[in-house]
């Protein structure tokens, strides 16, 4: 089962302006061919499918683990996404009544380049890459051999790293960009962990491939505060009390990769502390919430009230 926990794995920076643009870009690391729902879906289903998990602990432990952390990486993109779209945090709120609706206030949306993130879903989020191509079943990978899906794992980790330096070279925002460095050095991590447990089943030191593509995260400044933190040496379980087996495979002695800062990797029970969630203010003229939402409020005021 899964526990939801009301953060998101980092702490993102207020957007400096509304970007559609830029969020249709960070689209692409949620629902591209190698963005978050490939990496959550392919990680989620190999651990259900997984045979003999008693046998093969740390390695199904170490799949399972990821996992979690990949839903909390669908999080922070949508989250990521959904700020760029509508902009700075408003400090007055939800507020007006719309206005002259008939004027077309957003005649502007018609020329951007996910026009249906905003027509469609109020400037959110939805599983679709930069071009509005919906992310499909097709991605996902689970043959039920422990080699061949690690190796695809392993794959898809590099090929999503590609990816997201390629999407980080096309922002200049705050929010996306610090969405990218984080997701750098943890995908990083992922990927190392799984050349690990590679290694550990057949003897080829597969974590020398990395990093892959050959650009150090010493080169991005967004990842710097994770590096020295030390995120690229830990794997969080994610849950209190399981999936503790995979320190067999990350930790044992192995060490953080070269070019990053050292030190020895490190299973930590739990998560990370993370940050908060921004609240997407309401846009009463695009009817999110409604175009006259005081009742609304109103009603869910009396109701946080009464659950205190």
């Amino acid at each position: 089962m899964f526990m939801r926990v009301d953060k998101l794995q980092a702490e993102l920076p207020v957007p400096k302006k509304a970007d559609p643009n830029a969020a249709a870009a960070l689209q692409e690391l949620l629902g591209g061919k190698y963005g978050e729902m490939s990496t959550l879906n392919n990680y989620m289903f190999q651990s259900f499918n997984f045979r003999s998990k008693e046998k093969l602990r740390p390695f199904y432990s170490l799949v399972a683990a990821i996992t979690a952390e990949e839903l909390g990486h669908v999080e922070l993109v949508s989250n990521g996404i959904a700020m760029l779209a509508n902009g700075p945090d408003k400090k007055d709120g939800d507020a007006g009544d719309g206005g002259d609706i008939s004027d077309a206030p957003f005649a502007d949306m018609s020329d951007m380049r996910l026009a249906a993130a905003f027509l469609s879903n109020g400037g959110g989020a939805t599983p679709v890459n930069s071009n509005g191509v919906s992310w499909n079943n097709d991605f996902v990978t689970t043959t039920g051999n422990v080699v061949t899906d690690l190796l695809h794992n392993f794959h898809l980790e590099c090929g999503a790293r590609l990816h997201k330096l390629r999407v980080y070279e096309t922002l200049t925002d705050p929010t996306g960009r610090e969405v990218c460095g984080y997701l750098l050095v943890r995908g990083s991590v992922h990927a190392h962990a799984y050349a690990l447990a590679l290694k550990q089943i057949t003897g080829v030191a597969i974590e020398k491939m990395l990093p892959t593509p050959n650009i150090n995260l010493d080169k991005i400044p967004e990842c710097q505060k994770y590096l020295q933190e030390g995120s690229h040496r830990r794997l969080y379980t994610f849950s209190p009390d399981d999936y503790r087996e995979m320190a067999g495979i990350w930790g044992n002695g192995e060490m953080a990769l070269p070019g990053d800062p050292p030190g020895e990797l490190e299973v930590v029970d739990g998560m990370p502390e993370g940050g908060k969630i921004h609240q997407l203010t309401g846009v009463p003229s695009a009817f999110t919430p409604d175009y006259a939402p005081e009742e609304m409020f109103e009603i869910a005021t009396k109701l946080y009230k009464a659950s205190r």
